[in-house]
């Protein structure tokens, strides 16, 4: 039975006990320590940005999912569990699965084998220096944009929770991500990345069984979400908040705005594809990996517990929209202006709910370690990227190991500084993965585009690729000028040219605004490369493009159960069946 005390629960400050505070500290002490710690074995800057590339492959690929187990995936999903239901699931089992897979058999032993120390790296090796430099900035900005989000949400959660000042939270949680990483670098954020995952399990786990038994069990909780879709403002048919692909006929039949067309080729492959085979947050952490083998399996290894995640972080969100719909729309609190609810503390809400003392302060910590790695792993990825491919790159050349290994410390100041100020943008979205989306829409589906053509495509040159990229990320920024999501305002959420066309959500606008900007670049990337000569030779091309490279071949001594192709399939047919059942 849902407790009445629902009206005005937003209003009240979590009142920590001493066991709570403990585990706090605990878990702070042990972050910061754990970077002083490995700050002697950085000695590098292979080390400091690659972690000496000696990590074992389950290491890798833990890292691999907690560093995409940040504040939006923990708050920016539970938020979207509250605002579309089990639609949510399309960002894990169509979203994500099969990128994981594709990148872990094709593409990593491009990245591993070229000995790139980043993404617009690999670029250079492929098709030339001005196309590495456009990745490069763009990038840069996408990771700093991505790391205050994660900074927003934890100083957010600390003033409507604790009653903290929004901007000492933000100072603090800065702070802390600052002393472990420039201390101990990749290294660092890897093995604290690990401890985040195991927290974030622990501390979630409850909240799912404990709201579950609330709701009387799964049924109990598809019943009042039926409830939750009849009162939706518009009215949604029963059923819409508990299924995934039955209410996908159009974009006005279901409140995440986008149609089977739109969610397959946007979400499942532009955006799947291009974050998790282009993001250098998540490659980072298989190039660390300690042989091409371990590498290659550290994605799909990663992709075990990925498909599980929406029980740990969506159903929280989803029994929020019930009680906020229980409680008369006052269970969420308001958005900081006002415009409706915020569904970005629905998980710290349900937490808020059910946790007793000293529960409260694991799933207070496990909620502070997926921002701290999101956070961190977006700062790692960013100072790797300012150091090798802008500094270097085209500011200071041909300095010693030891300087760059200076520069990227103190990038790593430059990136949190940023970041702080990146934060305050974010409060313009009742949803954090809404905005991540546009985000991802503008600056990894050009450069998925480039990839794919520069991968599988030898004819590809560095002409087209340069220019297909300015194409695309044009065209996405463009097509967000032109265009509004329903019941949206302010320029950020688009429509700053002029008002063409509106959309029935966020996502929706997202979606589209990936396929125009994947589309344009391939088809640039296309024609100016059959209408400019191929600089590269075939023996340049080695390792770098998938004719040219010689199969690969597993290391003698691993099992076939062990091998890329084997746990590939089997997290596929999985994932297959995932989306039947719950279709």
């Amino acid at each position: 039975m849902v407790h009445s005390n629902l009206l005005g629960v937003a209003q009240q400050l979590i009142h920590l006990g001493s066991v709570d505070y403990i585990i706090l500290a605990v878990y702070f002490i042990f972050v910061i320590g754990i970077g002083v710690v490995l700050r002697g074995s950085t000695k590098s800057s292979e080390d400091f940005f690659l972690a000496g590339r000696h990590m074992p492959a389950w290491v890798a690929g833990l890292a691999f999912i907690s560093a995409n187990l940040g504040a939006q995936e923990v708050i920016g999903m539970g938020a979207s569990g509250a605002k579309y239901g089990v639609m949510t699931s399309h960002f894990y089992w169509i979203g994500a699965i099969p990128a994981m897979v594709f990148i872990g058999i094709f593409m990593m032993p491009f990245y591993y084998g070229s000995k790139a120390r980043s993404v617009p790296e690999y670029l250079k090796l492929r098709f030339d220096e001005k196309t590495r430099g456009f990745n490069a900035f763009t990038f840069a900005f996408m990771t700093v944009l991505s790391s205050g989000i994660s900074l927003y949400a934890l100083a957010d959660l600390l003033n409507l929770l604790l009653g903290w000042d929004f901007n000492v939270g933000l100072l603090v949680s800065a702070l802390i991500v600052l002393v472990y990483i420039t201390a101990g670098g990749l290294t660092s954020a890897i093995y604290n990345e690990v401890l985040q995952f195991f927290l974030i399990v622990l501390g979630f786990l409850p909240i799912v069984f404990l709201g579950l038994k609330d709701m009387g069990g799964w049924h109990g909780l598809v019943n009042k979400l039926d409830v939750v879709a009849v009162n939706h403002n518009p009215p949604f048919p029963a059923g819409t908040w508990t299924s995934s692909w039955s209410h996908l006929a159009n974009a006005h039949s279901n409140p995440m705005g986008a149609d089977t067309f739109t969610m397959i080729v946007g979400l499942g492959f532009v955006l799947s594809f291009g974050y998790w085979c282009t993001d250098f947050l998540v490659v980072q952490r298989a190039m660390a990996a300690d042989s091409m083998s371990a590498a290659r399996r550290t994605p799909i290894i990663a992709a075990f517990p990925k498909m599980l995640f929406p029980v740990l972080v969506i159903l929280p969100g989803m029994i929020a929209a019930v009680l906020q719909q229980q409680s008369g729309g006052h269970f969420l609190p308001l958005t900081h202006d006002g415009s409706g609810p915020n569904y970005n503390m629905a998980t710290p809400m349900v937490l808020k709910q059910y946790f007793p003392a000293g529960l409260l302060g694991l799933g207070l910590t496990a909620l502070m370690a997926s921002f701290m790695s999101g956070m961190a792993g977006n700062v790692t990825a960013f100072n790797t990227v300012f150091t090798y491919d802008i500094y270097q790159g085209y500011l200071v050349k041909n300095q010693t190991d030891k300087h760059y290994l200076w520069v990227g410390r103190m990038t790593t100041v430059v990136g949190i500084v940023i970041s702080v100020g990146a934060a305050f943008l974010v409060s313009r979205f009742n949803n954090i993965m809404d905005m991540l989306q546009l985000v991802f829409a503008i600056v990894n589906a050009p450069l998925f585009a480039t990839f794919l053509l520069g991968m599988f495509w030898k004819r590809a040159t560095g002409h087209g690729a340069f220019w297909g990229l300015v194409a695309g990320t044009l065209a996405a920024t463009i097509h967000h000028g032109l265009t509004t999501a329903l019941g949206s305002s302010g320029w950020i959420h688009g429509g700053w040219l002029a008002h063409v066309h509106e959309y029935q959500g966020d996502l929706g606008q997202a979606y589209w605004q990936a396929i125009w900007a994947f589309a344009c670049c391939l088809g640039v990337t296309t024609v100016i490369s059959l209408a400019t000569p191929r600089i590269k030779s075939d023996e340049e091309l080695k390792g770098l493009v998938y004719s040219m490279t010689p199969r690969i071949t597993e290391h003698e001594g691993i099992p076939w159960y062990k091998q890329p192709v084997t746990l590939g399939c089997i997290v596929l047919a999985i994932t297959v069946v995932l989306n039947i059942i719950f279709r």
